[in-house]
């Protein structure tokens, strides 16, 4: 297990990094008080997701030596990715009260697991001959 944790680090890193980014106080961040555009945040959300799921997809295909992913490893890397951000939430709302839960902002990290999902199955299953 730890062998194969070493494929992770880049995925480790990078929840490390969104973890920090989605509990920092906005306020403390120059420029953060007004957005780029409305719904900049769940832009956000999405694609910090979807690099987290990618990274570890990634990590698994390098542990695995090999492209083809059980649906089961897809199960627990998709589930894996969600709840992280359902604990993410959790924590705005419950423990960093300077920031809040949002339930879009869990439904924008759903949206970019499953775009890296999707990426998976498209780019790699199909790639191979294997049917989706």
């Amino acid at each position: 297990m730890i062998k194969s944790l070493k494929y992770q680090l880049p995925a480790i890193l990078w929840l490390v990094l969104v973890l920090v980014i989605c509990n920092v106080p906005m306020n403390d961040i120059p420029g953060s008080s007004q957005e780029y555009y409305e719904g900049f945040d769940k832009t956000v959300h999405t694609g910090l997701f979807f690099v987290l799921t990618t990274l570890i997809f990634y990590g698994s295909i390098n542990s695995h030596k090999s492209l083809f992913l059980s649906f089961f490893t897809i199960f627990k890397i998709a589930f894996l990715s969600f709840f992280f951000g359902a604990f993410i939430e959790v924590l705005q709302w419950k423990v960093f009260t300077y920031r809040s839960g949002d339930w879009w902002d869990l439904f924008c990290d759903t949206v970019g697991v499953g775009m890296a999902v999707f990426s998976y199955l498209v780019l790699c299953r199909t790639r191979h001959g294997k049917k989706i």
